[in-house]
Protein backbone atom coordinates (compact mmCIF):
# COMPACT_ATOMS: atom_id res chain seq x y z
CA UNK A 1 0.00 0.00 0.00
CA UNK A 2 1.62 3.29 -0.61
CA UNK A 3 -0.70 5.69 0.65
CA UNK A 4 0.65 8.45 3.34
CA UNK A 5 -1.07 8.62 6.43
CA UNK A 6 -4.46 10.30 5.47
CA UNK A 7 -7.35 11.04 7.87
CA UNK A 8 -10.58 12.79 6.93
CA UNK A 9 -12.69 14.08 9.42
CA UNK A 10 -15.99 15.26 8.79
CA UNK A 11 -18.97 17.04 10.29
CA UNK A 12 -22.13 14.89 8.85
CA UNK A 13 -24.94 16.81 7.68
CA UNK A 14 -28.50 16.16 8.23
CA UNK A 15 -30.46 13.76 5.53
CA UNK A 16 -32.82 15.75 3.95
CA UNK A 17 -36.61 14.36 4.16
CA UNK A 18 -37.43 11.98 1.56
CA UNK A 19 -33.78 10.98 1.15
CA UNK A 20 -33.88 7.66 -0.25
CA UNK A 21 -31.65 5.18 2.34
CA UNK A 22 -29.47 4.13 0.22
CA UNK A 23 -28.21 7.77 -0.86
CA UNK A 24 -24.81 8.27 0.44
CA UNK A 25 -22.94 11.01 1.65
CA UNK A 26 -20.86 13.29 -0.50
CA UNK A 27 -18.15 13.09 2.30
CA UNK A 28 -18.43 9.59 2.35
CA UNK A 29 -17.56 9.58 -1.59
CA UNK A 30 -15.17 12.06 -0.92
CA UNK A 31 -13.50 9.58 1.88
CA UNK A 32 -13.56 7.09 -0.76
CA UNK A 33 -11.92 8.99 -3.39
CA UNK A 34 -9.09 9.74 -1.13
CA UNK A 35 -8.35 5.79 -1.19
CA UNK A 36 -6.99 6.37 -5.00
CA UNK A 37 -8.42 2.86 -5.65
CA UNK A 38 -10.71 1.41 -8.06
CA UNK A 39 -12.88 -0.14 -5.79
CA UNK A 40 -12.21 0.24 -2.27
CA UNK A 41 -12.83 -1.84 0.78
CA UNK A 42 -14.69 0.32 3.10
CA UNK A 43 -15.46 -0.87 6.51
CA UNK A 44 -17.78 0.73 9.15
CA UNK A 45 -16.79 0.92 12.36
CA UNK A 46 -19.95 1.61 14.65
CA UNK A 47 -19.04 1.65 18.35
CA UNK A 48 -19.94 4.99 19.12
CA UNK A 49 -23.76 4.17 18.48
CA UNK A 50 -23.51 0.70 20.22
CA UNK A 51 -23.28 -1.38 16.82
CA UNK A 52 -27.40 -1.21 16.71
CA UNK A 53 -27.93 -3.52 13.67
CA UNK A 54 -30.50 -1.09 12.53
CA UNK A 55 -27.48 1.85 12.11
CA UNK A 56 -25.42 -1.01 10.30
CA UNK A 57 -27.90 -2.29 7.93
CA UNK A 58 -28.57 1.55 7.21
CA UNK A 59 -24.66 2.20 6.54
CA UNK A 60 -24.28 -1.06 4.18
CA UNK A 61 -27.22 -0.04 2.29
CA UNK A 62 -25.37 3.21 0.84
CA UNK A 63 -22.88 1.02 -0.86
CA UNK A 64 -25.01 -2.20 -1.84
CA UNK A 65 -24.64 -1.36 -5.41
CA UNK A 66 -21.53 0.88 -5.54
CA UNK A 67 -19.40 0.32 -8.27
CA UNK A 68 -16.82 1.80 -6.15
CA UNK A 69 -16.45 0.58 -3.05
CA UNK A 70 -17.53 -2.58 -1.14
CA UNK A 71 -18.62 -2.44 2.59
CA UNK A 72 -18.01 -4.41 5.94
CA UNK A 73 -18.16 -3.70 9.25
CA UNK A 74 -16.48 -4.10 12.37
CA UNK A 75 -18.65 -4.54 15.65
CA UNK A 76 -17.54 -5.00 18.64
CA UNK A 77 -20.95 -5.92 20.84
CA UNK A 78 -21.07 -8.29 22.27
CA UNK A 79 -17.37 -9.44 21.32
CA UNK A 80 -16.05 -8.72 18.17
CA UNK A 81 -17.69 -10.05 14.95
CA UNK A 82 -14.31 -10.72 13.00
CA UNK A 83 -11.84 -13.68 14.45
CA UNK A 84 -8.50 -11.54 13.60
CA UNK A 85 -9.61 -7.47 14.13
CA UNK A 86 -6.10 -6.61 13.36
CA UNK A 87 -5.58 -8.33 10.15
CA UNK A 88 -9.02 -7.47 9.26
CA UNK A 89 -8.56 -3.47 9.76
CA UNK A 90 -5.36 -3.53 8.00
CA UNK A 91 -6.89 -5.40 5.06
CA UNK A 92 -8.97 -2.27 4.71
CA UNK A 93 -8.74 1.02 2.32
CA UNK A 94 -11.24 2.87 4.20
CA UNK A 95 -12.48 3.07 8.05
CA UNK A 96 -15.35 4.85 8.67
CA UNK A 97 -16.64 5.81 12.21
CA UNK A 98 -19.96 6.54 13.00
CA UNK A 99 -20.97 9.43 15.32
CA UNK A 100 -22.49 8.59 18.69
CA UNK A 101 -20.83 8.73 22.07
CA UNK A 102 -17.12 9.69 21.72
CA UNK A 103 -16.28 8.79 25.56
CA UNK A 104 -18.12 5.04 24.94
CA UNK A 105 -15.89 4.86 21.77
CA UNK A 106 -12.56 5.66 23.50
CA UNK A 107 -13.37 3.60 26.94
CA UNK A 108 -14.38 0.41 24.54
CA UNK A 109 -11.23 1.12 21.95
CA UNK A 110 -8.84 0.98 24.59
CA UNK A 111 -10.12 -2.04 26.03
CA UNK A 112 -9.73 -3.97 23.11
CA UNK A 113 -6.29 -2.59 22.07
CA UNK A 114 -8.19 -0.91 19.21
CA UNK A 115 -6.50 2.61 19.79
CA UNK A 116 -3.37 0.57 18.84
CA UNK A 117 -4.55 -1.12 15.77
CA UNK A 118 -5.81 2.14 14.08
CA UNK A 119 -2.61 4.06 14.44
CA UNK A 120 -1.17 1.35 13.08
CA UNK A 121 -3.48 0.92 10.40
CA UNK A 122 -3.50 5.03 9.69
CA UNK A 123 0.33 4.75 9.97
CA UNK A 124 0.27 1.77 7.06
CA UNK A 125 -1.94 3.85 4.71
CA UNK A 126 -5.41 3.09 5.49
CA UNK A 127 -7.30 6.51 4.95
CA UNK A 128 -9.01 7.40 8.53
CA UNK A 129 -12.47 8.97 8.71
CA UNK A 130 -15.52 9.59 10.13
CA UNK A 131 -18.29 11.74 11.48
CA UNK A 132 -18.89 13.51 14.60
CA UNK A 133 -17.31 11.41 17.36
CA UNK A 134 -15.76 9.45 14.36
CA UNK A 135 -13.85 13.23 13.36
CA UNK A 136 -13.39 14.25 17.36
CA UNK A 137 -11.91 10.53 17.90
CA UNK A 138 -8.85 11.20 15.88
CA UNK A 139 -7.72 14.62 17.64
CA UNK A 140 -6.55 15.68 21.41
CA UNK A 141 -9.93 16.23 21.95
CA UNK A 142 -13.04 18.18 21.47
CA UNK A 143 -16.70 19.04 23.57
CA UNK A 144 -19.30 16.04 23.54
CA UNK A 145 -22.69 15.66 24.41
CA UNK A 146 -21.79 12.05 25.54
CA UNK A 147 -22.52 12.68 29.39
CA UNK A 148 -25.67 15.00 28.88
CA UNK A 149 -27.19 17.11 26.65
CA UNK A 150 -25.11 19.38 28.33
CA UNK A 151 -21.33 20.17 26.68
CA UNK A 152 -18.54 18.82 28.20
CA UNK A 153 -14.67 18.98 27.35
CA UNK A 154 -13.00 15.63 26.38
CA UNK A 155 -8.99 16.27 26.40
CA UNK A 156 -8.16 12.34 26.03
CA UNK A 157 -8.85 11.40 22.48
CA UNK A 158 -6.60 9.44 20.19
CA UNK A 159 -4.44 12.37 19.34
CA UNK A 160 -3.11 11.22 15.81
CA UNK A 161 -3.65 14.64 15.26
CA UNK A 162 -2.17 17.24 17.66
CA UNK A 163 -5.16 19.71 17.44
CA UNK A 164 -8.50 20.16 19.22
CA UNK A 165 -11.38 19.38 16.97
CA UNK A 166 -15.05 21.05 16.94
CA UNK A 167 -18.01 19.62 15.32
CA UNK A 168 -21.43 20.44 14.38
CA UNK A 169 -19.66 24.04 15.03
CA UNK A 170 -23.14 25.79 13.84
CA UNK A 171 -25.45 23.57 15.48
CA UNK A 172 -28.41 26.11 16.33
CA UNK A 173 -29.14 24.27 19.56
CA UNK A 174 -26.14 23.40 21.15
CA UNK A 175 -23.79 26.72 22.04
CA UNK A 176 -20.77 24.63 20.28
CA UNK A 177 -19.31 27.42 18.72
CA UNK A 178 -19.01 29.78 22.21
CA UNK A 179 -17.81 26.87 24.19
CA UNK A 180 -14.90 25.36 21.73
CA UNK A 181 -13.35 28.84 21.89
CA UNK A 182 -13.68 29.25 25.47
CA UNK A 183 -11.68 25.83 26.43
CA UNK A 184 -9.15 26.60 23.80
CA UNK A 185 -8.71 29.89 25.32
CA UNK A 186 -8.38 28.93 28.42
CA UNK A 187 -6.23 26.36 27.51
CA UNK A 188 -8.33 23.15 28.15
CA UNK A 189 -8.01 22.42 24.83
CA UNK A 190 -5.26 22.72 22.37
CA UNK A 191 -5.89 25.01 19.23
CA UNK A 192 -7.26 23.11 16.56
CA UNK A 193 -9.98 22.91 13.95
CA UNK A 194 -13.51 23.50 13.51
CA UNK A 195 -15.87 22.30 10.98
CA UNK A 196 -19.96 22.82 9.94
CA UNK A 197 -22.52 20.75 9.53
CA UNK A 198 -21.25 19.03 6.14
CA UNK A 199 -17.42 19.67 6.27
CA UNK A 200 -14.86 18.21 6.30
CA UNK A 201 -11.20 18.54 6.97
CA UNK A 202 -8.53 16.09 4.87
CA UNK A 203 -5.40 15.64 6.84
CA UNK A 204 -2.26 13.98 4.90
CA UNK A 205 0.00 13.06 7.96
CA UNK A 206 -1.06 15.40 10.47
CA UNK A 207 -1.03 18.64 8.41
CA UNK A 208 -4.50 19.57 7.24
CA UNK A 209 -4.07 20.30 3.46
CA UNK A 210 -7.59 20.80 2.30
CA UNK A 211 -11.50 21.63 4.07
CA UNK A 212 -14.05 20.61 1.72
CA UNK A 213 -18.14 20.87 2.00
CA UNK A 214 -20.73 20.08 0.55
CA UNK A 215 -23.04 22.59 1.90
CA UNK A 216 -23.73 25.94 0.33
CA UNK A 217 -22.20 28.61 3.11
CA UNK A 218 -20.70 26.02 4.99
CA UNK A 219 -17.24 26.32 6.37
CA UNK A 220 -14.58 24.88 8.30
CA UNK A 221 -12.31 27.33 10.89
CA UNK A 222 -8.70 27.64 12.68
CA UNK A 223 -9.16 28.15 16.11
CA UNK A 224 -6.40 29.14 18.35
CA UNK A 225 -6.74 31.47 21.55
CA UNK A 226 -8.58 34.64 20.25
CA UNK A 227 -8.51 33.58 16.86
CA UNK A 228 -11.47 32.06 14.95
CA UNK A 229 -10.76 31.98 10.92
CA UNK A 230 -13.06 30.53 8.15
CA UNK A 231 -10.76 28.86 5.92
CA UNK A 232 -12.55 28.74 2.98
CA UNK A 233 -13.80 25.42 1.95
CA UNK A 234 -13.53 23.97 -1.34
CA UNK A 235 -17.20 22.73 -1.94
CA UNK A 236 -17.33 19.27 -3.46
CA UNK A 237 -20.81 18.36 -4.45
CA UNK A 238 -24.23 19.85 -5.66
CA UNK A 239 -26.23 17.96 -3.18
CA UNK A 240 -25.92 16.78 0.48
CA UNK A 241 -26.68 13.63 -1.11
Amino acid sequence: MSRPPQIFAVSPAERPPGTPPDRRSALLAHAISLTGVRRAKVCFVTTAFGDDPAGIASLHAVLADADDAEASHLALFPQPNVRDVRSFLLGQDLIWVSGGSVVNLLAVWRAHRLDEIMRECWEAGVVLGGGSAGSICWHVGGITDSFSDDLDPVTDALGFLPYSNGVHHDATNQPRKVLFQRLVDDGTLPSGYATDDGTGLHYVGTDLVEAVTAVPGADAYRVEPGVHRPLGARRIADRLF
